[in-house]
């Protein structure tokens, strides 16, 4: 389908059960051609794996337009721009670094040994792949978070299933497309499907499972995956706050912010979800991004920079959300003179909300959307407080120059990774891992994170010429002469 075909298009409709009967049938089929696969090339060299991973980028920059028109069929609206940078150079980064770095990678590990107890020893660690491992994708970023783990994969050597959300079905059936042309099935394999072909894919025995999304869903597959004692990677999200210090409530940190929530219009589990600030800044922080929205993004609601809410569904529990608030008499600031909620694309502008009730449900929940509590605190105590009430974030973002009070706040919140003087930015690093703790997740991935999550760490010892604790090696030593030889030091 051309990219004007596929703009004039209706939006793809996400798949039925009756479909799911069929596709679990060729799931199983494709896992068991995986596995067999796998069985006949354990140790893909160096040169195979490189070539594998350059032809994700070739996939991704040969489609590139075909992935622009694909998000605004699923979002209503997807500006191009952002689509080119976190969509397709962003996985094509993550390659480019992985060619860079795989050959050290690869090596073998040395370990100390210690010769009065082991006699001349060598030790190494040497990471193996895993075999056949799975990536169940969500919807914000299909293609950066469904082909971009791909690359710590195939680096690490491994066969790979992917599952793409049913919530982007034009995404993943370009995925299915794309990949079908670049690679065999029997090393990398499309699912595409609905609730029902998601379950039986976290079902199969995995050599390793990587899930994004809700910590609702996380649990099933991860319940799914315990029956085979399938290792899982979970990116689970959550409330990530931003806690502006006094004095550092500028146009600068205030753009900032709001520069991060315009991205995928707050649909992305690393951006912030709610604002701390010193309560004399209350209203200079909603100054601040009024006039930042109004320089930046005037009319950003209507215009081609806003994404689209990705379903009706969760646009109307975005609006139910800023409803709830205003009936509980919170100030809400609209950050456009005429903003509205646009039905046809489902674009929305941005919302803040000032000083608003702890009970309110966006108080409560990931609000993956346009809108922006801004909470007025009097000591950093109690913005510790809070954050440590909840569960622990993706991200803790701390802004200011009080070194000490900086390093007060990080060490005494938990999160998946944090950022000083900016938002988001640890998710985006190639060379730094990436991931959640506790309820926001468990594993890492991203460069030589990557690579080492979807290997086994196999520890290998060679022994060599000279002493030997013996009592290892010689079951018919009595006890005492064992002990003779253990020293008392």
């Amino acid at each position: 389908m051309s990219l004007l075909e596929m703009e004039k298009a209706p939006r793809v409709a996400p798949p039925d059960d009756a479909g799911d009967a069929i596709a679990i049938s060729q799931l199983h089929q494709a896992f068991e051609a995986q596995r067999r696969a796998f069985a006949s090339d354990r140790q893909p060299s160096l040169a195979k794996r490189r070539e594998r991973l350059q032809r994700i980028s070739s996939m991704m920059e040969s489609n590139r337009e075909k992935i622009y028109a694909a998000l605004k069929l699923d979002f209503g609206s997807h500006p191009d721009p952002l689509a080119e940078a976190l969509e397709v150079k962003a996985v094509t980064a993550r390659v480019d670094y992985a060619l860079a770095n795989l050959e050290e990678w690869m090596q073998p590990m040395p370990r100390e040994v210690d010769p009065a107890y082991q006699g001349v020893l060598r030790a190494i660690l040497k990471s193996q792949p895993k075999g056949v491992v799975a990536n169940i994708a969500p919807w914000n970023f299909p293609f950066e978070i469904g082909i971009g783990p791909l690359v710590d994969m195939l680096a690490a050597g491994n066969r790979v299933m992917l599952k793409p959300s049913e919530f982007a079905p034009a995404s993943a059936s370009l995925m299915r497309e794309m990949v079908s042309e670049a690679f065999a099935p029997d090393l990398v394999y499309i699912a595409v499907g609905g609730l029902e072909l998601a379950r039986a894919f976290s079902a199969l025995p995995f050599d390793h499972l990587l899930y994004t999304g809700s910590s609702n869903v996380g649990r099933e597959v991860m319940l799914a995956a315990a029956q085979n004692l399938t290792p899982v990677t979970l990116e689970l999200g959550g409330k990530c706050p931003a806690v502006l210090l006094p004095g550092s409530v500028t146009a600068e940190s205030v753009g900032g912010i709001l520069g991060v929530k315009m991205i995928k219009n707050g649909q992305m589990c690393v951006t912030v979800d709610y604002c701390f600030v010193p309560r004399a800044d209350l209203d200079n922080f909603a100054r601040l991004a009024t006039e930042f929205m109004a320089k930046a993004a005037p009319n950003y609601a209507a215009s081609s920079a806003c994404a689209g809410i990705i379903s009706e569904r969760h646009l109307d529990r975005i609006t139910r959300l800023l409803a709830e608030a205003g009936d509980s008499h919170s100030r809400i600031l609209t950050l456009e003179d005429d903003g509205g909620v646009d039905r046809q694309t489902r674009r929305m502008p941005i919302s803040l909300v000032l000083d608003p009730a702890p009970g309110l449900r966006l108080m409560q929940e990931e609000i993956f959307g346009p809108i922006l509590p801004v909470i007025p605190y009097d000591t950093v105590d109690e913005v510790i407080e809070h954050i440590n009430a909840g569960n622990s974030p993706l991200g803790v973002y701390v802004f200011g120059d009080d070194g000490a009070t900086i390093s007060h706040i990080l060490g005494q919140t938990v999160s998946g990774g944090a950022a000083i003087n900016a938002c988001a930015i640890q998710a985006g690093l190639k060379s730094l891992a990436f991931g959640g703790v506790g309820m926001s997740g468990m594993g890492r991935h991203h460069g030589e994170a990557g690579f080492r999550e979807f290997s086994n760490q196999r520890g290998i010892v060679v022994r060599g010429q000279g002493p030997q604790f013996d009592g290892l090696l010689s079951p018919s030593q009595n006890a005492e002469n064992v002990v003779a030889q253990v020293p008392s030091n």
